[in-house]
């Protein structure tokens, strides 16, 4: 028995190698891979993970930060049902707001943590790199969220190098091409007229209004999409906040909410819960609700019924390519009207994903009785 665990040891030392990778921020950090044990600065990396360690993508998860249940409630239900014992992962507060615990993370004996570029200012001001490295531990950071479309890919193809999954990375990373293609291609080619277009971060999660993005992020889907993002010209960076008399001013063609399941944040709030099987009846109620504050009165996408809500999370993961089909066939419903993106976010299911799909991210107006 001994002699198998030593021979089993060698193994598993012989196919390691330390290379230097490149993280989005242009760090070279030396790493042994494929990793074995992983932090993940956000539990919503799992939306990559899973798509890469479909089998199992909680076995390498050594720790990771607790906002997946609380940020995506419906999400982290169908994982822990198909895989209960990523109930017992250590989960910790996040580096930004001061509440990741250094010594902790050093305890679990991670191959590397893997963060997200918004943690960067906060892990530098804490000298956390200096003490993780000091234990041998390596930081690596990637972005879903802060400039999607220069830095998902390298995001992706990270994990995969990390992880040894260099090919179904690239396959993920292709077939999302292809995906976006299926709009921009056509945007390019029409070169349709572009509606105005709002989009609200988060609508109904707080009284105040109103938060948006500018010429990234969601507010980049409405562009590739075909639309113009009304905000783009006042928000200098990826989010930011418009005032309720710039939106009436804009007086936009077509309104698009986040949304999501946020009981955990804001119990009761008026954020409407799009999302994976969501209450169609009770989130177009909700939306409704949302266009009689003050900073919709009066404005055409109000009058014409052109609001809508969609999921957040499409922000924050590799996913975003489905919100962009969505909001295409919201904005240009003739270009678009063979594209179903239902069937693409299953397809996405059926390729890369451990769990079903189950419909339900999005929402408009003309869904409300």
């Amino acid at each position: 028995m001994a002699a198998a665990i030593v021979a089993l040891s060698m193994t598993l030392a012989a196919r390691a190698e330390m290379i230097a990778v490149t993280d989005i921020t242009g760090r070279q950090v030396k790493v042994n891979v494929p990793v074995e044990r992983v932090i993940l600065g956000e539990g919503r990396q799992v939306y990559l993970v899973a798509a890469l360690d479909t089998e199992d993508p909680f076995k390498r998860i050594a720790g990771w930060r607790e906002d997946f249940s609380q940020a995506d409630p419906d999400n982290y239900a169908a994982y822990l049902e198909k895989f209960p014992r990523m109930a017992n992962i250590p989960t910790f507060g996040g580096f930004k707001d001061g509440t990741f615990d250094v010594g902790q993370a050093i305890s679990l004996k991670p191959d590397v943590i893997v963060m997200n570029i918004e943690s960067k200012q906060a892990t530098e001001d804490a000298k956390y790199i200096e003490k993780l490295t000091a234990a041998g531990i390596p930081l690596v950071y990637v972005d879903f969220r802060e400039r999607p479309f220069t830095n998902t890919e390298p995001s992706m193809r990270l994990f995969g190098r990390l992880f040894g999954k260099e090919e179904p990375a690239e396959e993920f990373i292709t077939w999302r091409a292809a995906e976006i293609a299926r709009v921009t291609d056509v945007i390019e080619k029409a070169k349709p007229e572009r509606p105005k277009v709002f989009i609200e971060r988060a609508g109904g999660y707080s009284d105040d209004c109103c938060m948006s993005f500018g010429d990234d992020n969601f507010g980049k889907f409405v562009e590739m999409a075909g639309g113009d993002n009304i905000a783009k010209a006042m928000i200098p960076g990826t989010f930011g906040t418009l005032n309720p008399e710039q939106i009436i001013a804009s007086d936009p063609d077509q309104i698009i909410v986040t949304g999501g399941s946020w009981e955990a944040y804001v119990p009761g709030g008026a954020w409407v819960g799009v999302g994976p099987g969501r209450d169609e009846a009770e989130a177009g109620r909700k939306l409704k609700a949302l266009t009689e504050r003050p900073a919709l009165t009066g404005v055409k996408a109000v009058e014409d019924g052109a609001v809508h809500a969609i999921w957040h999370q499409f922000y924050n993961s590799p996913y975003q390519f489905v919100a962009i089909q969505q909001m295409a066939k919201w904005l240009h419903p003739d270009l678009f009207a063979d594209l179903d993106p239902e069937a693409t976010f299953s397809e996405l299911h059926k390729k890369f994903l451990p769990i079903a799909y189950r419909p339900g991210h999005w929402v408009s107006l003309t869904d409300v009785d």
